[in-house]
């Protein structure tokens, strides 16, 4: 499975974008400010390809996608949210509402959850960033 996110345009403070899987729309993005430099809990996540795995989440006490091997970053994951205080780098999920906002978070989570529970077992799971 490959995820695709697609940043489309970003303000001071977030990143909006889209995320494909297989090349097919899935969902809308929000992320923190893409940086030159990283600042801890404002960042986005670098452009490049990495892999993704599921596993337990300390913090959120559930098992979310954890993204690996990002550049300065530890612990980044694909979770719910609707604006940018919600994520410390990570990439929320949702449905586009208006600038620094989505919505239907929970609902896309769970949706994208259930699509990536039934491949993991069989397929190897990245997500290219561009």
């Amino acid at each position: 499975m490959k995820l695709t996110l697609q940043r489309k345009h970003g303000t001071i403070g977030h990143t909006h974008g889209t995320l494909s899987i297989d090349g097919v729309y899935f969902c809308d993005t929000l992320e923190d400010q893409e940086r030159a430099e990283k600042i801890k809990g404002e960042t986005a996540i670098p452009c490049g390809h990495y892999k993704v795995t599921v596993d337990m989440s300390i913090r959120f006490k559930r098992f979310m996608p954890l993204i690996h091997n990002v550049p300065n970053f530890e612990g980044v994951r694909i979770h719910n949210g609707n604006t940018d205080k919600d994520t410390e780098g990570c990439i929320l999920v949702g449905k586009y509402l208006h600038e620094g906002f989505i919505t239907k978070s929970r609902d896309t989570f769970q949706a994208l959850m259930k699509r990536i529970n039934e491949i993991r077992a069989k397929d190897v799971i990245t997500i290219e960033i561009i």
